[in-house]
């Protein structure tokens, strides 16, 4: 197995949306996951700089901070999208969240029109499924609560497993529930089996803030705690 030696991250957009970039050397194939607002020219700058070549584009949910630039990168590199079945409605149709037009058009000037913008080949991911992509077989965990379609996706390295969050959880806290597609009950579900039945050593690299790992989370995060799992 291929580890993962190369990830370039940064936020991008108005919601400091993590986009990653994610490669087994520091030159030649990579993954791009989760390109956001305002994502595409920093996305590439870093393949330029770094000598990458995309070989496809990860998402975790179907939020538009985290897919905006998605297109874009697929067009640009002549590469596919992967992405769940239940958010890929979101790809051409992702401002259901209140205020999320406006609030594009103010950061950016403008609002893109999303019509007939889905990236030309997109492949629906299940649970349980492994895609191999850039030399590196990535896992995918159905994860829903934030929105239906949320996932995933494990990168098992050499050293020990990375998992890119997504919003499903982040450093000391987890995802909305409250958006249009969230689903607490679910939500729950999700981080009492998938996020809490990781292993300690797994490295969490969520869609915003910092990284992480599940033992800290287990430890310190109120709302993976018995109590705080019911509190929402």
């Amino acid at each position: 197995m291929v580890a993962v030696v190369f990830i370039a991250s940064f936020p991008a957009g108005p919601w400091q949306t993590n986009c990653y970039l994610v490669a087994p050397a520091d030159r030649g194939p990579c993954i791009v996951l989760d390109p956001g607002v305002g994502a595409f020219d920093t996305v590439r700058d870093l393949v330029e700089e770094h000598g990458l070549e995309p070989q496809g584009v990860l998402l975790t949910h179907g939020h538009l901070d985290h897919l905006y630039s998605a297109t874009d990168v697929c067009a640009t590199y002549g590469v596919d999208c992967w992405i769940h079945p239940a958010d890929r409605a979101r790809l051409t149709d992702p401002y259901d969240i209140p205020g999320a037009y406006e609030f594009v058009e103010q950061a950016l000037g403008r609002a893109r029109d999303f019509t007939e913008r889905e990236p030309a080949v997109v492949h629906e991911v299940a649970d349980g499924d492994r895609i191999t992509l850039a030399g590196l077989e990535i896992e995918v965990l159905h994860a829903p609560g934030h929105t239906p379609g949320s996932v995933l996706y494990r990168v098992a390295p050499a050293d020990r497993p990375l998992v890119f969050t997504g919003d499903v959880v982040f450093a000391g806290s987890v995802g909305r529930v409250d958006l249009p597609g969230g689903d607490a009950a679910a939500m729950r579900r999700t981080l009492r089996t998938v996020v809490l039945g990781l292993p300690d050593d797994t490295v969490l690299l969520p869609g915003h803030g910092g990284q992480t790992t599940v033992s800290r989370e287990r430890a310190a995060n109120p709302y993976l705690t018995r109590e705080g799992l019911t509190s929402f």
